[in-house]
């Protein structure tokens, strides 16, 4: 479908915005800004159970193109996407399988290849950036906020001068997490009203500062700190990256890692609200809708570092194969990052097991071992990602089709995680 005339940028000015009550706040965190993969114990890289650490899943369950295609379709049905598109790849080995429609009413299947936006993904990304420049000893993940964005961080309680980078990192900086829909809504009208507005990240962590902190910042040391799930977190850090650099998160991340993994599909977008050919539409029911709102074209700036990010299937893979394989941080910087602490109750809901490391997720697998990773969503799309710890196996799914039901939600979740498992704990066979 051809994409309309773009109209002209509007700039959200939150004095005049309206103000409205939240709903389900805790569960939107949980299963709506985020979504995940990964989690076990707090254990050193070096010391992940043989299975995970060599790649080899620890069961000897087979998995053919066709059982792929199968549980794909079953995935589909039980979450109630419109459109879902899998890869798998053990090794150099790879399957594909998709189900569902790319645009509702139309029969026309999910195109392999696609472009999405990675949403929460993205952390990872700006994770690893910021931990490039620890090991180029331009920062410390002990430097407060205040050593780079003085006064950033303050009032009702904030204080930026207790608030580390590894606690924006790590979601143990005690930040609210605020999000939009409670300055402009949450109803599909809301959406459509809103969907080209230009934000910035500091009226979104201004946003953030008219709230308490949920807790005191955690010590680093601290095995079991409280936690919690906060966007401003990552558009503080990358703030950060552009004080240290002097230059936008975003051109470090493409110049550090987009160009020379040749991750072609990958980009911060800015105001265009377009994605690239080929794409799969995405859509959302909103609370209070009984019908699908297409949420395909929106100005994303608001996510900013937290979530802005367009890639595919293909590049994501390559971005953490390469990440687990060494490729992009020395090993003390990636044992840093591969340092988790527990979730709080909400994650837990959703994703049993679950703990969190800078920028990076982990959780058991049945047969063994964990799944590591990061995924993302936005009104209308969810990605996942799980990938054995030296990245040489590997699941991506991109899927359409979400509700501002939590029921549903946790419901679609858990088809999602079978799926991730299911995969995970058997061997890619081409058949």
């Amino acid at each position: 479908m051809k994409a309309p005339a773009m109209t002209p940028v509007s700039r959200f000015d939150p004095t005049s915005a309206r103000k409205l009550r939240l709903r389900g706040r805790a569960f939107a965190a949980a299963a709506l800004a985020v979504a995940a993969v990964g989690g076990l114990a707090a254990v050193p890289a070096a010391a992940v159970p043989a299975a995970a650490a060599s790649g080899t899943p620890a069961s000897d369950t087979s998995l053919s193109q066709g059982e792929l295609r199968r549980e794909v379709a079953r995935t589909l049905r039980e979450a109630g996407y419109i459109g879902m598109t899998v890869e798998v790849r053990d090794g150099r080995r790879r399957i594909h399988a998709r189900a569902g429609e790319a645009e509702l009413n139309t029969g026309r299947p999910v195109p392999y290849g696609a472009n999405f936006r990675a949403a929460s993904t993205t952390k990872a990304f700006v994770a690893t950036v910021v931990l490039q420049l620890v090991a180029e000893g331009r920062l410390s993940l002990d430097d407060t906020v205040d050593r780079w964005l003085p006064g950033l961080v303050s009032g009702h309680g904030n204080d930026g001068s207790r608030i580390t980078i590894r606690n924006l990192l790590q979601h143990t900086s005690g930040i609210y997490n605020y999000g939009l829909e409670e300055d402009l809504g949450g109803t599909a009208e809301d959406f459509e009203r809103t969907k080209l507005y230009h934000v910035d990240p500091e009226q979104s962590i201004a946003g953030a500062m008219r709230h308490s902190p949920d807790f005191p910042p955690a010590d680093p040391d601290d095995p079991e700190p409280k936690w919690n799930y906060s966007n401003p977190n990552y558009m503080i850090a990358g703030l950060i990256i552009k004080k240290v650099t002097g230059r936008p998160w975003a051109e470090e991340v493409r110049d550090r890692i987009i160009r020379p993994l040749g991750l072609t599909d990958t980009y911060e977008p800015g105001d265009d609200p377009y994605l690239k050919q080929p794409y799969a539409h995405t859509y959302h029911r909103f609370t209070g809708s009984d019908r699908w709102t297409d949420t395909t074209v929106r100005n994303i700036s608001w996510a900013d570092a937290a979530g802005s990010l367009v890639t595919s299937q293909r590049d994501l893979d390559r971005f953490f194969a390469a990440l687990f394989g060494g490729r992009l941080l020395p090993a003390a910087q990636l044992a840093e990052m591969r340092r988790t602490v527990p979730v709080g109750a909400d994650f837990e809901m959703a994703f049993p097991g679950l703990r969190y490391g800078l920028g990076l997720m982990r959780q058991p697998l049945s047969c063994g071992g964990d799944r590591w990773g990061h995924g993302g969503d936005l009104e209308g799309g969810t990605v996942r990602t799980a990938f054995s710890a030296d990245g040489r196996r590997s699941v991506v799914i991109s899927a359409s089709g979400t509700t501002s039901d939590d029921e549903r939600l946790l419901k679609a979740e858990k088809a999602v995680q079978a799926l991730l498992d299911r995969v995970m704990c058997g061997q890619v066979v081409r058949r």
